[in-house]
């Protein structure tokens, strides 16, 4: 895996944290960029998906985003902070990964099971 987990919890009040740290050896940053190596914005929605899929013991997909930032870079072996919560709309969380009490990324994620994913794909065509 090109992350791995450190800590996650879920709170009592549904509240997803966890601390993860990226493997500097990982094809993300081989690929984005040579020489000078950050972590892309699309790994960085997918660690947070994954997060929360295991947080709350569910196969979950990304199908959706809003009001995504992305204020700094990350690096290989980099300890980040990922924060997750539900929003009031159903499937939606909001999140934000921080560094060292550094904003890094923040937004909406739109989730769904699989079987809401295919449901969805299939509206589209």
């Amino acid at each position: 895996m090109w992350y791995s987990y450190i800590t996650i919890q879920q709170s009592d009040d549904g509240a997803i944290t966890a601390k993860v740290t990226t493997d500097s050896q990982s094809p993300w940053f081989a690929g984005h960029f040579p020489g000078d190596p950050i972590l892309p914005g699309i790994a960085q929605l997918k660690m947070v998906t994954d997060v929360i899929a295991k947080a709350l013991e569910k196969d979950l997909h990304l199908i959706g985003l809003t009001r995504i930032k992305f204020k700094k870079l990350i690096r290989p072996g980099v300890m980040l902070d990922i924060h997750a919560s539900s929003t009031k709309q159903e499937n939606n969380f909001s999140f934000r990964i921080t560094s060292n009490r550094e904003n890094v990324c923040s937004g909406t994620l739109t989730l769904a099971a699989k079987q809401e994913v295919e449901i969805h794909q299939s509206t589209l065509t």
